[in-house]
């Protein structure tokens, strides 16, 4: 009896990883573009903790004056001079909390999100 639930839980938690593997994989288009899907995810994780409560869970938080990230130009250098230095006194400057690799990977969570 003791070993059947031991192969019972032992069937359980290898299709429970079976299940988060593929929901982690990377779409064929993305690989084939050279985007890493850890920077995706740590971009996501950094986004979440420093950006969603003005920019919003999304990208896109109506009624404030953060615009919709989403649709943010193709302009890497752009976001990092935003990102790091703020703007027009309404953007706060991260270059002091954020490094350049969080920066980076912000750029690649919001590249992979962006709607063309």
């Amino acid at each position: 009896m003791i070993k059947a639930s031991y192969i019972w839980a032992a069937a359980y938690f290898a299709a429970a990883a079976m299940a988060a593997s593929a929901q982690t994989t990377t779409p064929a288009a993305q690989q084939d573009a050279g985007v890493d899907q850890a920077q995706i995810d740590q971009g996501k994780i950094t986004f979440a903790q420093k950006c969603s409560h003005c920019h919003g869970p999304n990208m896109v938080n109506a009624g404030t004056i953060a615009p919709d990230l989403r649709r943010f130009p193709d302009d890497k250098e752009r976001f990092f001079t935003t990102v790091k230095f703020g703007k027009n006194g309404k953007m706060p400057p991260w270059g002091d909390l954020l490094s350049d690799d969080q920066i980076a990977c912000l750029w690649t969570y919001l590249s992979s999100r962006r709607n063309p």
